[in-house]
């Protein structure tokens, strides 16, 4: 499922910076630049990847609160847990044999775009200091990991009668009249499924990242792990 026209371009950056943004940089010379920080399975991340990561962090977030070691600390175990999962994800991607095509990815691009003039298209990325190709590759991955999500929770998901009727109360209230006359237009039927399906999986979501963690062998280099903490 291609979710990309629900999100307009900015969010893409945003998901670029909030995956990959630390704050603060810390020095190279903790360590050596290939050593590893994270392990899942065979997929590993450096110390150099995550320096690299860390690159975007300027226009993520306020100068003065990055000046806060404790707001600084508790971003970095937030960005920590976000790779993870997102390594996790990769990992389970292979296993169910889930490829995003180039094709997929420019109609993503392509519907992001139909919102933006060529020139404000391309000065986003200029105004927040991404480089298209490193956007395009996190597009790439976001999709990767929507797949995934769509295929182990969202397709499913049973949608009961009762979960229409629900639906139809909170956002319609009580009227009959105007329930029966939904039921017959295909399309609103199409959107109202979609949007249960999609809320009961962000709900099912925590549970299910929880019990695919246990299928994978997690490593992180706890040493260096603290000196990053502590930079």
């Amino acid at each position: 499922m291609n979710r990309a026209k629900q999100y307009p371009l900015i969010f893409w950056v945003g998901v670029l910076i909030s995956l990959f943004a630390a704050f603060g940089c810390p020095d190279n010379k903790l360590e050596k630049e290939n050593e590893y920080l994270i392990r899942v399975d065979d997929q590993v991340m450096t110390f150099l990847d995550f320096t690299k990561a860390m690159e975007f962090s300027s226009t993520a977030y306020p100068h003065n609160e990055i000046q806060n070691k404790e707001v600084l600390k508790t971003i970095r175990l937030r960005l920590m847990n976000q790779l993870i999962e997102e390594m996790i994800l990769v990992r389970k991607a292979r296993d169910l044999n889930i490829v995003v095509s180039e094709a997929e990815i420019q109609a993503a691009v392509d519907e992001i775009k139909k919102d933006y003039p060529d020139d404000q298209f391309r000065e986003t990325f200029l105004e927040n200091a991404v480089p298209y190709e490193t956007w395009k590759n996190r597009l790439k991955m976001r999709l990767l990991m929507e797949k995934v999500i769509s295929a182990e929770l969202e397709d499913k998901i049973e949608i009961t009668r009762d979960d229409i009727a629900g639906y139809h109360k909170d956002h319609y209230g009580d009227d009959k009249l105007e329930m029966e006359t939904m039921n017959d237009t295909p399309d609103i039927n199409e959107v109202i499924v979609r949007s249960i399906r999609r809320k009961k999986a962000e709900e099912a979501y925590k549970s299910w990242i929880n019990d695919v963690r246990n299928e994978y062998k997690i490593e992180i280099n706890k040493k260096l792990w603290e000196k990053i903490l502590e930079s």
